[in-house]
């Protein structure tokens, strides 16, 4: 209601205007909730659902951190299963990525990206279903990926199949699609602040007032739906974080450098294993998983603690009960790995392989340090926590993120004054290096600058409506 000018507003028509906005933003707040509820549930059986073909795959519920040990099915074969596993799991998702949802492979964070960038935030109902398929069966028959990318892609489904059913557009159809990334991380990790922050960092790429009530409201409903079914309890196990002197903080800068060059060489090792399976490749689109996996069975058969996405193994090497050279061997395989599994057609997440070589890298780094500086420096545990988010920080310049992350999972303040100064460092030495990060990175390769200005007219121009009224994105704007 408009209050003429040169008159004072009185009660009534103040609360004529607040009722007015209440009416305005109540459909949202509504959405905004359905949407964490969905995000939330959809968590939780995304998870069951890798950890149920992770069973059939291997007669356990996790195989990363068991060693090489045998089927207890087919205890015959011995660790040999592990050739055939990926294969058979290609045979599954390969199909389905290649005939019903293609923009559901690889990572799935680009393509939300994408869509809030170009297409007004309209992804196809269908990408939900498809992803959550495809990405339990490449994880749980042994990708080396994560699953927090593919919860976002499923995440940001549901948010914008709610909103086009509603009939929202524009800005508001893109919050919507943050509030369903938001939601996805928050459910997946248990850190419902950073699930605001990656969806303000990443997705919406703003981060102001307008963009945060909606996500905050979707992700502490997810969290919540999250612990009513599997605690409080963090699916993490990470030591606190103890300086032993203010010498660990020059330290700490030296670990967010390498930590940038770590993660900007994960970057280029996992567009430049693509590029090289694009030029070998000549086959269907279908089964080229299935060729691949006999590649990745064998990467799998020689370090079975690369099998999925490798939670285990992470915390048994930040509490240090790994040798140093396994340590260094895993943080360059797992980056193969991961990357393999993209290029031969799998879909995954690259979040948590980046926390998985922030892991090595730190309790290298700090390893090494014990071995030069003696007790003079913190536990090499420390380092290990630092580097996850230093490393995460490097490939995706998420720093805020990053920062709340670690905290959420630990639950210890200590973390975040070496987190903040490793990140920071890690962050602007990687952007020295290179100026994508490992999401806008793939878009640009198509020719496609995620931070271009919009046309005007671009989200009616780039878009169509199909049979149920939904619109949907037209092609070369993301949907091959």
């Amino acid at each position: 209601m408009t209050v003429p000018p040169g008159r004072a507003e009185t009660p009534r028509t103040l609360r004529r205007t607040v009722l007015g906005e209440w009416e305005a933003h109540r459909g949202l707040v509504v959405l905004a909730i359905l949407i964490g509820l969905g995000g939330g549930l959809g968590a939780i059986a995304f998870r069951e659902l890798i950890v149920g073909i992770t069973h059939l795959a291997t007669g356990h519920d996790d195989y990363a951190g068991l060693g090489r040990v045998a089927h207890p099915q087919l205890p015959w074969l011995g660790p040999w299963f592990l050739l055939v596993v990926p294969v058979l799991g290609g045979l599954v998702y390969g199909p389905l990525l290649a005939f019903f949802a293609p923009e559901a492979r690889g990572h799935g964070v680009p393509e939300v990206m994408l869509a809030v960038a170009r297409d007004g935030g309209r992804i196809r109902p269908r990408v939900a279903i498809v992803k959550a398929l495809a990405s339990a069966a490449c994880i749980g028959t042994g990708g080396s990926v994560g699953r927090e990318g593919p919860i976002v892609q499923i995440g940001s489904a549901l948010g914008s199949t709610l909103g086009q059913l509603s009939r929202r557009s524009g800005d508001e159809l893109r919050l919507l699609v943050g509030c369903g990334a938001a939601a996805g991380i928050s459910a997946t990790f248990d850190t419902p602040i950073a699930g605001v922050f990656f969806a303000m960092e990443v997705i919406l790429r703003r981060v102001d007032a307008a963009s945060f009530a909606l996500p905050v409201l979707s992700s502490v409903v997810a969290a919540a739906v999250g612990r009513a079914v599997f605690g409080d309890e963090p699916f993490l196990a990470l030591p606190h974080v103890t300086l032993s002197s203010a010498a660990d903080y020059p330290l700490f800068v030296g670990l967010g450098v390498v930590a940038a060059i770590v993660g900007t060489g994960f970057v280029r090792t996992l567009y430049g294993v693509e590029d090289l399976a694009d030029r070998l490749w000549r086959g269907p689109a279908w089964a080229r998983p299935v060729a691949g996996g006999v590649l990745l069975g064998a990467m799998l058969l020689a370090l079975p603690e690369l099998y999925g996405v490798g939670y285990p193994v992470l915390t048994s090497v930040v509490e240090g009960h790994h040798a140093l050279g396994l340590v260094l061997l895993l943080l360059v395989a797992k980056a193969v790995a991961t990357s393999t599994t993209i290029a031969i057609g799998g879909s995954g997440g690259v979040f948590a392989p980046s926390l998985f070589l922030g892991a090595m890298l730190g309790s290298a780094f700090g390893r090494v340090g014990h071995l030069v500086l003696g007790g003079a420096m913190a536990a090499s545990s420390a380092y290990g926590v630092i580097g996850m988010g230093a490393v995460f920080a490097a490939c995706s310049r998420a720093p805020m993120t990053a920062v709340l992350i670690l905290f959420e999972l630990t639950g210890d303040s200590g973390v975040i004054l070496p987190a903040m100064l490793a990140i920071v460092v890690a962050v602007a030495t990687a952007r020295a290096l290179g100026h994508d990060d490992i999401y806008t990175l793939k878009l640009r390769r198509r020719g496609i600058d995620i931070d271009a200005p919009r046309p005007p007219a671009e989200d009616d121009a780039s878009t169509a409506t199909d049979g149920a009224g939904i619109r949907r994105p037209t092609p070369g704007y993301g949907v091959p």
